[in-house]
């Protein structure tokens, strides 16, 4: 493979799959628990990307709870229904199936870093893709720092037995492109996610892209 690219890892929700609908399901109905809500697909962009915990608390404040004073009872109730419903109306990108075959045909490894957490990453994984199919799956988990720590591209580099210097690293915030670049990876921004070119070059990006196949001229 060019540039000796030996693996890529990928964030979850807004690269591989269109998750914020399910995202917005539930995250409404927990806040509407607590009179706040509904909030559009639009804002839900921008709520995500940092883990549940941030986005309840984003939620929570659109709303007007800037205290975060509902935030224990209003987490608790959002994992819950999320449990339930993490696949409501997901889907994979178009494109990222055909990425991910061509991918495997050329003898690469494929990872998912996500900070959705570790058990609904499975799900979801699994659900779109089936079992088995990624070398790695690795969600939040509560021994591991959130990206944009690299910790977690860390530990599955340990996995792959790989350094960052053998990888890709795809994602579609700058959340993404600093955890990547926070790890020595060469880093690759997804325009078909939740967030614009302008931030993803801000937050470090050595490449952006339009769509997934386009991935492939980069390895």
């Amino acid at each position: 493979m060019k540039n000796e690219k030996r693996a890529v890892i990928f964030d979850l929700d807004g690269t591989l799959s269109d998750s914020i609908h399910s995202i917005k399901y539930c995250a409404d109905q927990a806040a509407a628990a607590f009179g706040y809500g509904p909030f559009s697909v639009e804002q839900y962009k921008y709520f995500v990307g940092d883990g549940a915990a941030n986005l309840i608390k984003r939620v929570l404040a659109a709303g007007g709870d800037t205290e975060l004073s509902h935030f224990e009872e209003a987490f608790a109730l959002y994992r819950e229904i999320f449990r339930e419903n993490c696949m409501y109306q997901v889907r994979p990108y178009d494109g990222i199936r055909e990425l991910l075959a061509a991918l495997k045909e050329r003898g690469a490894k494929i990872a998912v870093l996500s900070n959705k957490p570790h058990a609904e990453t499975v799900n979801v994984i699994e659900a779109l893709f089936g079992k088995g199919y990624f070398d790695v799956i690795q969600g939040q988990k509560d021994n591991v720092p959130i990206k944009p720590s690299p910790e977690g591209v860390f530990q599955i580099l340990n996995r792959l037995g790989l350094t960052a210097a053998d990888i890709l690293y795809l994602g579609d915030t700058a959340t993404d492109m600093k955890t990547g670049k926070g790890a020595g990876a060469f880093t690759v921004g997804a325009l078909w996610g939740f967030r614009d070119r302008k931030e993803l070059e801000e937050g470090g990006a050595d490449a952006v892209i339009g769509h997934p196949l386009e991935l492939l001229e980069l390895l």
